[in-house]
């Protein structure tokens, strides 16, 4: 059965058709997802009070689509390639011209240690596992391994002088928040743009999740989370499989249509019960909407995770056609198709494995990120390619980043160890000012040298174009560090 209940008929449902048990009934109409629908409510009804944060320029963007790479891509083999690894390959860095970088303040300064003890510099030099080239008309250097994203160079902004504090996988929920794991969960980037913005669809979650989020071990759900901003910011994880796309959310096979419709119109008469006790509590109001809206969601999530619509020719842009780009491009083609239908922000977690991420490149880092690049670099370029001819990228910031780079020197004979000192993000879309090299690390890529970018520069930038000023983007009793708010990074924004 598949009943097409109108919202008047929602509300004025008088009485239910059976009797499930209270478990069932709790269960099966999803009841944290009415609360996520209730945060969207109450953000539409201005307990957000986007406006309150709004800054003076107009906003350049209006969604953004956030795709994080886990466990620590290597900077030098992808956005900053440094071929004095080639010439000076085999020596330490203390016997080759850049000995410099061990004495530099940045080496002492920057790092807190999630592990106490001092980083491992890795002396001995690694050349570059991958070959590379200029691109576009720009001229980029980018890595061999990224053929089809170096064709749209000239639509990325690549900020290749990034920091960070944790030399461990903490520098995952760290990229995320601005705040060290030593130091607890606090709201995410997306959490924080949920609860300054709102939402732009009645029928959507704002803030949803796609691909596996980070394991436990280095930040788990609070990746996602909103910590003292409330559950109802935080971001909903969703399956690109029709049959499942709301995993906590859906109600089990055995319920019809026309129970679960019942279910909404009891809580809606128990809802105006409080309405007329309590007639002027907007939360209340907003409270009796979210239960329509919690419904609707269920057949509106299905439908923008169905690609069987998309033509043959959108679904190869995107490498659906390969067995090694199906995955990623069909999360990457699904953040299309919310961000069409105006979710404010897609969150994309790429590499997670249960553990720190499989672009933790320890050992064998050619044979591993060969692989992953090839996994992400088509969908990533398909995605830039799809916006920008449906005239979506002017208004949709793409942010590809990764939680630390990896040392110049070698590890385990073939591979490299985290490095917190110098990385790199790309940006698109949105406001960005493309085929731009932002910032710069040294000639071994160890250092952020020129125009250094704490993690937080990347949130207050994203804010920024989202017409969100930071520093005002506080609630009472929640002082955040002057760290925490970043500062936008001018120099990339058109």
């Amino acid at each position: 059965m598949n009943m097409r209940p109108n919202s008047s008929a929602f509300f004025a449902s008088p009485r239910l058709r059976v009797k499930p048990s209270r478990r069932a009934f709790l269960s099966d109409i999803g009841m944290g997802f009415a609360g996520v629908a209730l945060g969207a409510m109450l953000a539409k009804d201005n307990f957000a009070r986007g406006e309150e944060f709004a800054s003076k320029p107009e906003p350049k963007a209006k969604n953004v689509i956030w795709i994080f790479l886990v466990g620590g891509m290597s900077h030098m083999e992808s956005f900053d390639p440094k071929p004095a690894l080639n010439e000076h390959a085999g020596k330490t860095i203390e016997q080759s011209p850049y000995k410099a970088v061990l004495d530099s303040p940045y080496l002492k300064r920057n790092l807190k240690e999630f592990v106490p003890g001092q980083h491992k510099v890795q002396p001995t030099i690694y050349p570059l596992q991958v070959g590379y080239g200029k691109r576009g008309q720009s001229g980029i250097a980018m890595s061999d391994w990224f053929p089809h994203l170096g064709r749209h160079v000239d639509d990325l902004a690549i900020v290749r002088s990034m920091w960070t504090t944790d030399n461990d996988h903490g520098a995952q929920l760290q990229f995320h928040t601005g705040r060290h794991a030593i130091e607890g969960p606090f709201p995410t980037v997306g959490s924080w743009a949920h609860w300054g913005l709102g939402s732009l669809n009645d029928n959507l979650p704002s803030y949803c999740v796609l691909g596996t989020p980070l394991a436990d071990c280095c930040g788990g759900m609070q990746g996602h989370g909103a910590n003292y901003l409330g559950p109802e910011h935080a971001g909903i994880q969703l399956s690109t499989d029709p049959a499942t796309a709301l995993p906590f959310a859906m109600p089990s096979k055995e319920v019809f249509r026309e129970e679960q419709f019942g279910e909404f119109g009891l809580l809606n008469q128990l809802n105006q019960i409080a309405a007329v006790e309590y007639p002027d509590d907007p939360a209340v109001r907003a409270r009796i909407r979210s239960y329509e809206l919690a419904f609707h969601m269920q057949r509106a999530v299905p439908e923008v995770v169905d690609i069987a619509a998309e033509t043959a020719a959108g679904q190869k842009l995107y490498g659906l056609d390969q067995n090694e780009t199906r995955t990623f491009g069909q999360q990457c083609l699904v953040a299309r198709r919310l961000v069409e239908r105006g979710v404010r922000f897609v969150q994309l977690f790429h590499g997670s494995n249960g553990g720190a991420g499989a672009w933790d490149a320890h050992s064998n880092l050619k044979a591993g990120h060969s692989a992953l690049c090839k996994q992400v670099d088509q969908p990533i370029a398909g995605l830039l390619a799809d916006l920008k001819q449906r005239g979506l990228l002017d208004e949709t910031l793409v942010v590809i980043g990764t939680e630390f780079g990896r040392t110049p020197g070698a590890e385990s004979s073939n591979g490299r160890d985290h490095h917190p000192y110098g990385f790199s993000v790309a940006l698109a879309g949105g406001g960005i000012k493309g085929g731009i090299a932002h910032g710069a690390t040294d000639e071994l890529g160890f250092h952020a040298v020129e125009n250094r970018h704490y993690v937080t520069d990347i949130h207050a930038t994203t804010f920024h174009l989202l017409g969100l000023d930071p520093r005002n983007m506080e609630i009472p009793g929640r002082k955040r560090l002057d760290q925490d708010f970043g500062t936008p990074i001018r120099e990339i924004v058109a």
